[in-house]
């Protein structure tokens, strides 16, 4: 797919100063309103897959239109079938310390899911650039994540990104510069908070609560108090409410509001949502393979 925006393509030969102004062009060019974005209803999840004994086949477009499972074990599709939004889970694992004459390389993983169920899988295997940079990621990661999205046969209506988009110093986090240059609503979903101040404390929190998250000085690009993303408890432990939240944010043509309750609708139980929970599984099945 040609990408929207060729012109904010992560270049990894930037300099620091140079990446830092394409973010900020990419943070310009982002949509942080509803527009085009599915209905959480519409890709709702109700059961995530259990990967006791690996990934879910993936049904064909055949099968959806059948109503027919990949497999004689497989269970019905959720719902929606084939007119359901395609959503798209994107996530990495990386090859490292392989020796001399192979260089690191970053393992990307995209897999498509519509009314619940896998309908697509793929991957690419493409070398790293540059180390890990905080706020730069897209710089370390962009180009594989693109690599595996053109694999797709799938058109998403919806990208989830497994890193922060508009939760960023510039608001242009990877789930942003993808979602900008592919010109798609996407939403990034962090383990961790780069930036921001919650409204509320955020610790032993129950399943379901979320709070606003600010900007605060360390965003360059917002006013002081607009909200960015939201941290959101996914799931948690009735008793001893060790499950820390995610940090969603908005990447692309997606609200902060619709962001989270996107997310809510693809948990399913899990603490990740669906799409990047398998995109996940799919990296490092990806990684045995080209080990």
């Amino acid at each position: 797919m040609d990408l929207a925006r060729p012109d904010l393509r992560p270049d990894p030969s930037l300099s620091r100063g140079e990446m830092e102004a394409l973010q900020r062009d990419i943070a310009a060019a982002a949509v942080f309103a509803d527009d085009g974005a599915p209905d959480p209803v519409a890709v709702a999840v109700d059961e995530g897959a259990s990967l006791a004994d690996g990934l879910p086949p993936a049904r064909s477009d055949a099968q959806e239109r059948l109503g027919a499972g990949a497999g004689p074990a497989d269970a019905e599709p959720q719902g929606g079938g084939e007119d359901a939004p395609t959503v798209v889970g994107v996530d990495q694992a990386f090859l490292t310390g392989r020796g001399e004459g192979r260089p690191d390389a970053a393992v990307s993983a995209a897999v498509a899911l519509r009314g619940g169920t896998v309908v697509e899988y793929a991957s690419a295997t493409t070398p790293l650039s540059i180390p890990y940079v905080p706020g730069l990621l897209a710089f370390r990661e962009g180009e594989p994540i693109l690599a595996a999205l053109d694999a797709l046969d799938a058109d998403p209506d919806l990208l989830v990104c497994d890193g922060s988009g508009r939760i960023h110093y510039r608001e242009a986090g990877l789930a942003t510069h993808v979602g900008v240059l592919r010109d798609v609503p996407s939403v990034g979903v962090a383990k961790s908070l780069l930036c921001g101040e919650p409204d509320e404390p955020t610790d032993e929190r129950p399943e379901g609560w979320r709070t606003p998250i600010r900007a605060d000085h360390a965003v360059e690009t917002a006013e002081p108090g607009t909200v960015i993303g939201h941290a959101f408890q996914s799931r948690q432990y009735p008793n001893s409410r060790r499950v820390n939240p995610l940090y969603v944010s908005p990447g692309h043509r997606v609200s902060s509001e619709t962001a989270v309750a996107l997310v809510a609708a693809l948990c399913a139980g899990y603490k990740l949502p669906e799409p990047t929970r398998l995109a996940d599984a799919h990296a490092e099945r990806a990684k045995r393979d080209a080990e």
